[in-house]
């Protein structure tokens, strides 16, 4: 497992930050350093829950921790305590961020100026076939 995201200055800031929120489950440092590992890789990827490698963890457990934390407020808190250091700006997760391809958020299609596909035309040119 790599734990490149955090050089040992940032990890005690982030772990003291954890520890003073009440409502918020630590347990040992280096699960909860995996966990958070895994969240920057979800941010970093735009990945869906079930691609998280299980060097993460097991999705669905991240995913409800994560949702948890949502619900709690701990990132928003997490960001407001540790945006003052330019170091730790890129380890801070906005959880308001959603990454959705265009046609999701109900932009147009893109037609192109070609003309028909290729393949509609040679639909239509063929004969119906049965089985």
């Amino acid at each position: 497992m790599t734990t490149e995201e955090f050089r040992p200055d940032q990890w005690s800031r982030v772990v003291g930050f954890l520890r003073s929120c009440t409502g918020v489950y630590v347990g040992q440092e280096k699960d909860c350093r995996r966990f958070l590992a895994g969240i920057l890789w979800m941010a970093r990827t735009g990945a869906q829950w079930r691609a998280l490698p299980e060097q993460y963890g097991k999705w669905n457990s991240v995913y409800k921790r994560f949702l948890r934390w949502c619900e709690k407020g701990i990132w928003k808190r997490m960001h407001d305590a540790l945006a003052d250091d330019p170091d730790m700006e890129q380890l801070l997760v906005d959880s308001t961020l959603v990454r959705a391809h265009p046609c999701a958020a109900g932009a147009p299609r893109k037609r192109g100026a070609k003309g028909p596909r290729p393949w509609v035309g040679a639909a239509v040119a063929s004969a119906a076939r049965s089985i």
